[in-house]
């Protein structure tokens, strides 16, 4: 699936027709030997890694930081992320800094995500945020499989613009499709679609004039009236419009809007910090990779 290009965008000083793409993918597993979750098997093609994995809360806890070396996505590249967590292991997935999406030439700029997650396993999906480029032409997917009592929660955060250069979102595409599922059922299933200077978002029904969209959802529990009211107190601040679900049998969703990624991270993270202790049983602590 291709659009049409007017004309050569120039990349690193040659003709983006001229550019290599990159065909990327990488599969991990992440089990539990002994009480510790280990990163078992890591296959990868392209330039997909596993940095690190590190212990900062004890062995059950394997918190693993995904880089991708080119530092940004452009027209033609193509990513494939797939994750298992087995049974008894606890995954935390980040990423060493934002990920960007290049102006394209007319070629589309894709990742795709699968997050498996077995009974009696646990994962937090947490990558920094996404700039999309003016004349970006992106596709992402997530899809997450939960079996039986399995825990998970992740955020998305989406920059439309490059705010440090005044920039706006002005041409290209980005499109999004989140789907959650448990047992194969579905739980929730997402489409955003959002042209350059489209009208969504200025309009109020949409993002109301705002640049950044985060979505934080969770699943595997029932949180209390009182702890959906914490949630909600502790995004709704610094002048950030957002919102708390529940949905039955479905996962809690929160969802913010801001004027910057570190507005609406800030807000996501607070989320995440009352939430973490009853959906996982562990304090919140954030990655150091976040502070550096």
């Amino acid at each position: 699936m291709t659009s049409t290009a007017t004309s050569p965008v120039v990349v690193v000083g040659r003709p983006y027709a001229q550019r290599r793409a990159w065909h990327a993918r990488i599969r991990m597993q992440v089990d539990s030997q002994d009480g510790r979750s280990r990163l078992r098997d890591c296959e990868h093609a392209g330039p997909l890694r596993i940095q690190k994995v590190l212990y900062p809360q004890g062995g059950q806890l394997a918190q693993l930081l995904l880089l991708h070396p080119p530092g940004g996505i452009a027209g033609g590249d193509q990513l494939s992320i797939q994750l298992r967590v087995e049974p008894g292991a606890h995954a935390l997935l980040t990423t060493p800094g934002a990920g960007k999406w290049y102006k394209s030439g007319g070629d589309i700029a894709r990742q795709d995500v699968v997050l498996q997650v077995a009974p009696g396993a646990a994962l937090e999906w947490l990558p920094q945020e996404a700039i999309v480029f003016d004349q970006a032409v992106a596709e992402q997917t997530l899809t997450v499989d939960c079996s039986g009592d399995a825990r998970c929660c992740g955020w998305d955060i989406v920059v439309l613009g490059r705010q440090a250069r005044n920039e706006r979102f002005m041409a290209g595409r980005w499109s999004q499709r989140i789907e959650i599922r448990r047992d194969g059922q579905p739980l929730w299933l997402e489409r955003s679609r959002i042209a350059g200077d489209d009208e969504l978002l200025r309009s109020v029904v949409g993002w109301n004039g705002h640049h950044v969209s985060g979505l934080l959802w969770a699943t595997g529990f029932t949180p209390g009236e009182s702890l959906i009211d914490q949630c909600r107190a502790a995004v709704e601040q610094d002048g950030v419009i957002a919102g708390v679900t529940f949905l039955p049998d479905g996962p809690l969703l929160v969802r913010v809007l801001g004027s910057s990624a570190e507005q609406v991270r800030e807000a996501l993270t607070r989320a995440w910090a009352l939430l973490r202790p009853s959906l996982f049983g562990v304090a919140a602590q954030t990655p150091r990779i976040w502070s550096t």
